[in-house]
């Protein structure tokens, strides 16, 4: 993976902020949402009324001409994905901001992991060492036996997991087919799959948790836009750590509008599988392979 000539690292950085400061916005409004509506519901509307954004990628849908095979890794891809997002929606109502954020993190390593296990990919000892770091800086943050583990915690591990597969099963599909076909194809399936789960739990939701799930559609929406600006300015090595901003706002959002506690192992936890992800992005750049995704790039 190579810096494109015309890398502009201010730009990409800037965009990479924005793109923070919209999944933030999703994470807030989640928290907000709470248990008002159940978690497979709520996931559901919220790709209900995300379909609008789909509309441009109806056209390109119909002109891939999909092979079966292509359908069931879609499929696939769309399954393991509908579990991560309602894992993600159970999770965002049950523990802080800060821990499912920081956990989150946790989600490309679980990609190096499965590269090497299921797609061939080399895992030498340095990078091997920066996957166990991260997991000792998710230990950090559930701190086995001195804290509680909550049910939030064990479905945020599943939610990186899930997410993981899922972009591993798009990076075979990403050089057969366009980005919006990855990406319409994704939408299509996952609300999909979601259907049943919201059906068994649905309740009627008010005019006003609609609208706040409609936001969380235009939130999610805008910051896959703003990063894939980030990453057409500059390159992973540069706007991958500033993806580490995200954890700032999602504690400061969460001391000052939801009165949660400040709690420096979730921070320092966060920063070592940061550290971790961020030292893995930059050997595959020197290799110039490029499986690890962004931190950005598994979320709802």
């Amino acid at each position: 993976m190579e810096t494109p000539k015309t890398a502009r690292p201010i730009v990409g950085i800037f965009w990479m902020i924005v793109t923070g400061f919209n999944f933030v916005g999703v994470t807030a409004i989640v928290k907000h949402v709470g248990d008002d509506v159940p978690a497979a519901q709520a996931a559901f509307l919220r790709y209900v009324l995300g379909l609008v954004f789909l509309i441009p990628m109806i056209k390109p849908i119909l002109a891939a001409r999909l092979t079966k095979r292509q359908v069931k890794l879609f499929g696939w891809r769309g399954l393991v994905h509908t579990i991560a997002v309602i894992l993600w929606f159970y999770a965002m109502a049950r523990i802080p901001i800060a821990e499912v954020t920081a956990m989150n993190y946790l989600s490309p390593v679980y990609v190096s992991l499965g590269a090497a296990l299921f797609m061939g990919e080399r895992l030498p000892p340095r990078r091997l060492a920066a996957v166990i770091l991260a997991l000792i800086g998710a230990m950090i943050i559930l701190r086995p036996g001195v804290k509680a583990i909550e049910p939030g915690h064990i479905a945020m591990l599943g939610t990186a997991i899930c997410f993981a597969a899922g972009y591993l099963i798009a990076k075979q599909l990403s050089g057969e087919v366009s980005a919006a076909v990855v990406v319409g194809m994704l939408s299509i399936t996952v609300t999909i799959g979601l259907a049943p789960f919201a059906l068994a739990v649905w309740v009627t939701p008010s005019w006003q948790d609609l609208g706040w799930l409609f936001l969380v559609a235009c939130f999610a929406t805008a910051g896959h836009y703003s990063m894939t600006l980030a990453f057409a300015a500059a390159p992973l090595t540069v706007t991958q750590p500033v993806t580490f901003l995200q954890l700032v706002w999602a504690v400061l959002l969460g001391a000052l509008v939801f009165g949660e506690a400040v709690d420096g192992w979730v921070i320092f936890g966060g920063a070592v599988i940061m550290g971790s992800v961020s030292f893995i992005t930059w050997r595959e750049a020197v290799a110039r392979r490029a499986v690890t995704p962004p931190v950005s790039a598994t979320k709802v």
